[in-house]
């Protein structure tokens, strides 16, 4: 006894034939999709290298008059001798010249105190600025000498951190060839908004990258799965130069310096501005952060995802 008609069971496998070949379109675009994302993921990741002294920055105050202070204001200075001025012997002229010296003496120690003194008091200048650069991937090689510098740096020190932004300036100064895209912003602030200040700025560039896969900060350093060991030179897969690379420098610094570089806008501003920061001397600096994307030498940015991701950077 037939149950069902040919004709049913000609449209049963004609529908179970359409069903079969909607499944196979489906799991290719999502093999597609997930695919790309997974690229893209490991395309957006990136690197990040510094460090802050702001802790340990009043070690490291100018120079005071302490040792005059001590002999004027403190105990068995200045004052031990003021009741002779105005006792029995002395007299007129003599006594109010000495009142006025010593005087001095105790505004002058006063004023040591006060909270303009060496770079940590709280009107002392610092310098928070960012300096950010897009490469032509044929500079593939700045990102070797990145992560080389990242995993062999020490960034627990004010040494190793001056280390790190000499280096860094240096190796972009060695790509001039390769540089497409820059830009730059600083601003002078009391030390005690810089620290804020600064950690907003690094926050903000840290936020525009998918992931960190290598990160040495503070002393300590983090890799992910995709992180690069030590490079060599015969791990380069050039890409197509239309493609980039991003670097970005974000510095706090003692005193005006920076704050007097003009709005990079040209290759010889860049070369300026890079050539003013590797000579920061290290008792100065008071925080770096070098933070480059793509950190894997196998990805490189897209012109879209540099207009997308990095919009204040100019062409230069």
């Amino acid at each position: 006894m037939k149950f069902f008609s040919s004709e049913f069971m000609k449209k049963v496998k004609a529908n179970v034939k359409v069903w079969t070949r909607s499944l196979v379109v489906i799991s290719l675009i999502a093999i597609a999709i997930f695919g790309n994302a997974h690229e893209a993921f490991a395309r957006r990741s990136g690197g990040r290298m510094g460090g802050s002294s702001f802790r340990s920055a009043p070690s490291r105050s100018a120079p005071s008059n302490s040792g005059y202070r001590g002999n004027s204001y403190g105990g068995g200075g200045g004052l031990f001798f003021l009741p002779m001025f105005f006792g029995g012997g002395g007299g007129g002229l003599f006594s109010i010249l000495l009142l006025v010296i010593v005087a001095g003496a105790i505004m002058q120690a006063f004023r040591g105190n006060g909270d303009g003194e060496g770079i940590t008091g709280t009107a002392s200048k610092v310098t928070v600025a960012k300096i950010q650069v897009g490469l032509l991937s044929s500079a593939r090689s700045l990102q070797q000498q990145l992560t080389y510098l990242a995993l062999e740096s020490d960034t627990s020190s004010v040494e190793g951190l001056a280390a790190v932004t000499r280096e860094t300036a240096i190796s972009l100064m060695r790509h001039p060839e390769y540089w497409v895209y820059v830009s730059s912003a600083n601003e002078n602030t009391k030390f005690a908004l810089a620290e804020q200040k600064f950690n907003s700025l690094v926050m903000s560039e840290r936020s525009k990258l998918n992931a960190e896969v290598l990160s040495n900060v503070g002393g300590r350093v983090l890799q992910g799965k995709t992180a690069a060991t030590l490079p060599s030179e015969g791990s380069l897969n050039l890409e197509d130069p239309s493609e980039y690379i991003v670097v970005t420098l974000l510095l706090a610094i003692a005193g005006d310096t920076l704050s007097k570089l003009p709005t990079l806008r040209s290759s010889a501003d860049l070369q300026s501005a890079l050539s003013a920061i590797g000579s920061v001397p290290a008792d100065n600096l008071l925080a770096v952060e070098v933070i480059w994307e793509p950190q894997s030498e196998d990805y490189t940015l897209t012109s879209d995802e540099i207009l997308t991701i990095y919009p204040d950077l100019v062409r230069i």
